[in-house]
């Protein structure tokens, strides 16, 4: 038997919460491991595209080490493992255009890779560093094991061209739901479509294995017709018959689930809505951070309508899913935007710089913008005008019948 270096006689630490299911933010340290299945004949491409990546990520901040390893049984199969302090500095890393470029030429010498993320939890050795619960930024253990639910949430997003916002409506709520059912462990179920001006974010649930889900989507015909009447809108161009190609375009619209929370039981009659927040350059994960402080505070909060929130980042587009229990119109603007500071709003994000409020008003000036006499009423005003302007249009919301 394994012995761990936070023994449980130890002293108390601050637990999870049991509401939070998925977090990248508890400051806790990340293992990264990539694995990969490397072509005959390919094996020093590899070697040397590798030595590359390797030298250049040892000064990526937060990368802490990184191991090579060759499986003793089928010299083609390749563990590449690495550890960093969080897992904050690891996705910007992943998700910068530097990332895609530098992977690249790795993929022309394997016929397939998978990347798995763990929060660090218990170890042995007692090395001192990190031993402890982790604090933000500390590079310790994860507190607690976090309770899931099953299910797993991912997000792509990508941009149409200006004026096409309607025929791609129609594309994406018009094709045929694939079959649910994967394989004996593995179902969709559920995806849900948003429009936000020009750009689409596709949420996606799944029970099992997400990559066997995706993969089992891209086969149906359905959805590869629909994939085809896309492709003229869109604002990169893309080829899905072509591997480099669909790679690209998939590691690029990748829209990861930083943060899921889960307010009491299950409501089934709560409406799903999904809402932008366009961050400052640079705030994209800071932003993300707030809003899932200010979820999970929430979630603890009995009388809340919002039954769960997932939030979705990747640079400075942050997206956050809610079921609201009553409906958003209902819903107390503060609560429903989980931003309950007007300052905070414009201080992370741009949805009150410009004149495009939907009700034609433009940003709140002078006393109404909380400069004079009758401020006291700014706050209200300004955080309904940003729940009007991160909205997203619904296009389709597609449940599983055992869902």
């Amino acid at each position: 038997m394994t012995t761990t270096s936070t023994p449980a006689s130890g002293p108390a630490t601050r637990t999870a919460s049991h509401r939070v299911s998925q977090s990248v933010f508890d400051g806790s340290r990340l293992r990264v491991v990539l694995l990969v299945d490397v072509h005959d004949g390919a094996q020093q491409q590899f070697l040397d595209t590798y030595e590359r990546l390797r030298s250049h990520v040892e000064s990526v901040p937060g990368h802490l080490s990184e191991q090579l390893c060759q499986s003793i049984e089928n010299p083609s199969q390749w563990l590449i493992t690495s550890e960093w302090e969080s897992a904050p500095p690891f996705l910007n890393w992943v998700s910068s255009e530097e990332h895609v470029r530098m992977v690249r030429p790795l993929h022309g010498c394997v016929r397939d890779t998978r990347s798995l993320r763990f929060h660090v939890v218990r170890e042995t050795g007692g090395q001192g560093r990190g031993a402890g619960p982790a604090e933000e930024g500390s590079g310790g253990l994860q507190m607690s094991p976090r309770i899931g639910d099953g299910v797993i949430r991912h997000a792509l997003t990508f941009t149409v061209r200006p004026g096409s916002e309607e025929a791609v409506a129609g594309i994406l709520a018009g094709y045929a739901s694939p079959e649910p059912r994967v394989d004996d462990t593995t179902r969709l179920h559920r995806t849900s479509l948003f429009l936000h001006g020009n750009r689409v974010v596709r949420a996606i649930e799944v029970r099992g294995d997400l990559l066997a889900a995706l993969r089992h989507v891209a086969r149906r015909p359905e959805v590869q017709a629909a994939e085809e009447a896309l492709n003229p809108h869109l604002e990169q161009d893309r080829d899905l018959a072509d591997p480099e190609s669909a790679r690209v375009f998939y590691t690029r619209a990748a829209l990861p689930a930083v943060h899921h929370v889960t307010a009491g039981e299950e409501d089934p009659g709560a409406e799903r809505y999904a809402l932008s927040y366009p961050a400052r350059p640079g705030r994209g994960m800071r932003l993300a951070r707030v809003l899932a402080e200010r979820d999970e505070a929430a979630a603890d909060d009995p009388r809340t309508p919002v039954t769960c929130s997932t939030i979705f980042q990747r640079d400075d587009v942050v997206v956050r899913l809610i079921d609201v229990r009553g409906g958003l119109d209902a819903c107390d603007p503060a609560v429903a935007l989980g931003l309950p500071d007007a300052r905070q709003v414009a201080e992370l994000t741009t949805l009150l710089d410009g004149p495009d409020d939907p009700d034609g008003s433009g940003p709140e000036t002078g006393p109404a913008a909380g400069t004079g006499p009758a401020a006291g009423t700014a706050p209200d005003a300004a955080l309904a005008r940003s729940l009007r302007l991160a909205r997203m249009d619904l296009v389709t919301d597609r449940r599983a019948a055992d869902a």
